[in-house]
């Protein structure tokens, strides 16, 4: 019988083909596709964000675990389907018109999903028009927004001024992040949430889903 740690385990060295190969054995074995997302591969990806929180591992070392969960979903998710199995929400994410960085965002995305949150990411250079179709589009839980440079970040605002004018604000929570934002910054443009990091940002967004 499989031992799902060992899935987790595989995950947290960033052993993709070994996740892959013990995905494949768990369905083989008649493993539900709920249990191995949740003890396997959401279980390692957890791990991995509590030790990221603490400075135990860096970024590099959450990217090779986040592709290693991601060569196992691309295996599971047709079977998470077939057995109705939910994500626990959905995310609309991107990086503000005007800035080109996306590390940290790809970083946010790669724990929500990790987490078990469909995430639609709209890339970088977002325009507030394209957040506005984007929440037309998708109905998400949760609209993401980074930003890192001071020059960008007051395009936040004009996201959420967007949203409030064509009656959208109040259908989803917004959550900001990125190396200028703050606390502070997110209260005075109207933000519902704003996290340091990226593990902080997942414990974030779990909190918004009802």
């Amino acid at each position: 019988m499989i031992d799902l740690n060992s899935m987790s385990e595989a995950l947290q060295r960033g052993d993709a083909e070994k996740v892959e190969e013990l995905v494949r054995k768990a369905l083989e074995e008649n493993l539900t596709p709920k249990k191995i997302l949740e003890d396997g591969l959401i279980k390692g990806m957890d791990i991995i964000g509590a030790k990221f929180k603490k400075n135990e591992v860096y970024v590099p070392e959450v990217l090779i675990a986040a592709r290693a969960m991601h060569a196992g979903m691309d295996i599971l998710r047709p079977k998470l389907t077939e057995a109705g199995v939910k994500d626990i929400g959905k995310v609309v994410m991107g990086t503000v018109k005007g800035d080109l960085h996306d590390i940290g965002k790809n970083l946010v995305e790669m724990m929500l999903e990790g987490a078990g949150f469909n995430v639609i990411d709209l890339g970088v250079d977002v325009s507030a028009d394209k957040y506005v179709e984007a929440v037309k589009d998708h109905q998400p839980d949760i609209l993401a927004m980074s930003a890192l440079l001071t020059t960008t970040m007051i395009y936040m605002g004009e996201v959420i001024k967007a949203l409030n004018d064509v009656g959208l604000r109040n259908k989803l929570k917004i959550m900001v992040g990125g190396a200028p934002i703050t606390q502070d910054y997110a209260d005075q443009i109207g933000a519902d949430g704003y996290s340091p990091d990226a593990a902080s940002a997942v414990d974030k967004a779990k909190v918004f889903i009802p």
